[in-house]
């Protein structure tokens, strides 16, 4: 009589997918088990590195991973911060979409369908060649792919105008438990059936299931466009400033904001001209060339009144100068400190007068250097603690630091992120922010949607 042997998952994998999707390399396995989260974190190296490259192949992935209880974990480019693209299991399998790169996009009803590992910078491309326009602009925008923004509901300067990447989404195909497919929304502007599934998947962090593509609403493109730049002497005004500029009847398309450490970090890494201030916004407006022009006149008029320097930029050469200064923040912090924590906290507008002061004491009270930035004008900060990872007691300060810049945050009716995610990082304030009785509905819906827990386990919440 003769034993049948069975299959080791991994085989079964080959067998599957074929064998030049699925990667065991220690080299592979090592690098997929890193993402761009700039502190230190528990990860795992994956048991395999897999790339897909169509929906049956994602298909065909779930349904044995689920006989074979194999944790999961997908990922676009490796951009997000908070580790939610790091394996936490040497069981599971990271997946990497970046050979899911389809784009279809349909002119008459101005979407856009396109598969996971789609850059974002890319996609923008193409529709704006059409005279069309896709808004969610994230820094990571040249490397970040469609997918990862999905799963992360990624922002940007334009969303303050335009609305995070949840806005555009108006479809998804995912592949669920035991492989099933599911189908949400419809390439309609309006559709009220049912609990709304797509919303609810975009921002899961692929805790949920595998997306295969998206579709994605396009407007028209904006014909022109002007940046101001104002610069301040004080935090406060800067909390005033935002208010005034926000209930004028200006819609700005973007209203960035960097403080004085920001502004001379940033110029010491590659210098724009920017003089030292306490802190400065940059303002984009957009439309036509004739109503760019005057919202920006009207822009800068009532700032002058409160006695705010004002310029606008004269060409796009010169503006370009300028974001290029707020896009290079991130690699230039990295050259203070050898340690850094990066919070996006999220507070309404009109509490940034009073948070803004604030979160400058906290860094006098653990002696700590920080630098804030980001997206000002929808209230959401870029909170940077810089340390010496060498030294252990500095880094407990800024641990220490981080509870109470949370504890700022939803005292004052915000949130714990605004882009980049819960991931591993923030697991521990997202029951701060929902309480106990919200907390369990979220892992209620991970248990209906991934009751093996094999989807991303260990991000977001904890079954």
């Amino acid at each position: 009589m003769f034993r049948v042997l069975k299959k080791d998952p991994l085989s079964r994998l080959r067998s599957a997918l074929g064998r030049d999707k699925v990667l065991t390399s220690p080299v592979e396995r090592k690098l997929y088990s890193y993402d761009a989260t700039p502190i230190p974190i528990e990860r795992a190296v994956p048991s395999a590195v897999v790339f897909p490259e169509s929906e049956e192949d994602v298909r065909r992935l779930v349904e044995l991973c689920y006989e074979e209880k194999i944790p999961m974990f997908p990922r676009g480019a490796g951009s997000g911060l908070t580790g939610g693209a790091v394996p936490t299991d040497s069981r599971g399998v990271a997946v990497s979409f970046e050979k899911m790169t389809g784009i279809e996009i349909d002119l008459d009803n101005a979407t856009a369908t396109v598969q996971p590992g789609v850059v974002t910078y890319e996609l923008q491309r193409r529709v704006e060649k059409l005279g069309l326009f896709y808004p969610p602009d994230p820094s990571s925008l040249k490397y970040s792919t469609v997918g990862g923004n999905i799963a992360e509901n990624a922002g940007g300067p334009r969303c303050l105008k335009y609305g995070v990447t949840r806005d555009y989404v108006l479809g998804l195909r995912i592949v669920i438990k035991e492989g099933r497919l599911l189908r949400t929304g419809n390439p309609v502007i309006k559709d009220v059936a049912g609990y709304d599934l797509t919303k609810l998947i975009v921002g899961s962090e692929g805790t949920l299931g595998l997306i295969t593509s998206a579709t994605l609403k396009l407007i028209p493109k904006p014909p022109a466009r002007a940046t101001v730049l104002a610069l301040f002497d004080d935090l406060r005004t800067v909390g005033r400033a935002v208010t005034r500029i926000m209930t004028s009847g200006i819609f700005p398309s973007a209203l960035e904001f960097m403080d004085g450490s920001a502004v001379e970090v940033v110029e010491s890494y590659s210098p724009a001209g920017l003089p030292k201030v306490a802190a400065l916004l940059l303002i984009e407006v957009d439309g036509t060339p004739s109503s760019v022009r005057e919202q920006a006149e009207a822009i800068s008029a009532l700032l002058r009144e409160m006695n705010v320097g004002v310029s606008v930029a004269p060409d796009e050469r010169s503006a370009q100068k300028l974001w290029g200064a707020r896009k290079n923040l991130g690699p230039a912090l990295g050259n203070l400190r050898s340690g850094k924590i990066n919070e996006d906290i999220v507070v309404p507008r009109s509490h940034l007068p009073e948070v803004l002061p604030r979160l400058k004491e906290i860094a006098r009270k653990y002696d700590l250097l920080m630098v804030v930035f980001g997206h000002i004008g929808d209230g959401n900060l870029h909170v940077n603690l810089l340390y010496d990872r060498r030294n252990r007691e500095e880094e407990e300060r800024a641990e220490r630091a981080v509870d109470e810049v949370f504890e700022l945050t939803l005292s004052h009716s915000g949130s714990i992120t605004g882009e980049h995610g819960v991931g591993l990082t923030k697991k521990k304030y997202l029951r701060w922010q929902f309480g106990d009785t919200g907390y369990e509905i979220l892992r209620g819906v991970k248990r209906l949607f991934d009751p093996e827990n094999l989807f991303n386990p260990g991000k977001v919440v904890d079954l």
